[in-house]
């Protein structure tokens, strides 16, 4: 993405409804799929065109760590797989 386009664009994380998201490295990442005995691809969806996984620079093969705050919880996880368009 061009810089001065990214620029252009709205924060969407300075809205309170919108998650935290942030990019695993590969070490962490291969942490969580052992943990969870799972290959990337089995993790739910998110397509790199999504305005979160352009806010922070996803790229294809990326797996995203989701943070929501939550009243009965207090913090949910979740994880996704950047695909295409």
């Amino acid at each position: 993405m061009v810089k001065r386009e990214k620029e252009r664009m709205i924060n969407i994380f300075q809205h309170e409804l919108v998650p935290k998201h942030v990019i695993l490295d590969k070490k962490d990442a291969e942490e969580v799929l052992a943990k969870y005995h799972v290959k990337p691809h089995q993790f739910p969806y998110i397509k790199v065109s999504d305005p979160a996984c352009q806010m922070i620079g996803a790229k294809l093969g990326d797996v995203i760590k989701i943070v929501r705050h939550s009243s009965t919880a207090g913090e949910a996880v979740a994880y996704r797989y950047v695909i295409g368009d």
